[in-house]
């Protein structure tokens, strides 16, 4: 079996990463923020159209989005206007998606103490998804309308090279497709051109380890529940 201190380390970034929703204000510097985009923009994509497109919001751009995206989710009739342009889950769940869906949102309600019964707190939560969870940094991530469904799977790898190379330094992040409901009002603030489709979100910075939410970690199947080796 391989193993040397780079396979150690790229496993150690990609096995560390887990979805934070608490961060410290840790400021990130603009260096920092490149090189790790930079890093992942080396993900492949089919004959190297390269579909992503970022936009990095920080301070007070960062607060004016979601205040405007809150003031929307935080209005039932409000947020009744706004759906998304594109269906990241599936319009019919079954098992065991369903299953897994339900499990990581009730262990990461027990953790938080919030019971079945109470709504109003895990609306609140799910609120938090707009503030970034509090991290000093959020992305927005669009892809020009024109492009298929293959560029979209590219767009995943560099998500993906994101998550990884923010691990490598030390960093946390959190990818959101709760974002995608609310598309029409990022477009407003960022000033979106029309022929972009909001991808999803993420929150990138220093996790608080204090807070209980992220000792949350979620469970994968063994791989011999999703592989099958033809001989």
């Amino acid at each position: 079996m391989i193993s040397n201190p780079a396979q150690q380390a790229v496993d150690a970034a990609i096995t560390s990463r887990r979805s934070i929703r608490a961060f410290l204000q840790t400021p990130l510097a603009y260096e920092d923020i490149a090189a790790i985009l930079q890093v992942a923009a080396r993900a492949p994509s089919g004959t190297n159209t390269q579909p992503w497109k970022v936009y990095v919001v920080q301070g007070e751009r960062k607060q004016q989005l979601s205040a405007a995206i809150l003031a929307a989710h935080n209005d039932p009739a409000e947020a009744a206007q706004h759906t998304e342009e594109y269906a990241y889950y599936p319009r019919e769940w079954i098992s065991p998606y369903i299953d897994r869906r339900r499990k990581v949102g009730w262990d990461l309600y027990a953790l938080l103490g919030l019971t079945r019964d109470n709504k109003a707190g895990m609306a609140a939560q799910h609120g938090r998804n707009y503030e970034f969870f509090g991290a000093p940094v959020g992305l927005i991530f669009t892809i020009d309308r024109v492009m298929e469904q293959g560029s979209w799977l590219d767009y995943g790898m560099f998500l993906q090279n994101i998550m990884v190379a923010a691990r490598a330094r030390g960093l946390d992040t959190c990818p959101q497709a709760a974002f995608t409901q609310y598309h029409r009002i990022i477009a407003e603030q960022l000033k979106l051109p029309e022929s972009e489709t909001v991808v999803c979100g993420m929150a990138l910075g220093v996790a608080d380890m204090s807070k209980i939410e992220n000792s949350l970690i979620t469970e994968r199947m063994a791989v011999e529940e999703f592989v099958k080796f033809v001989e």
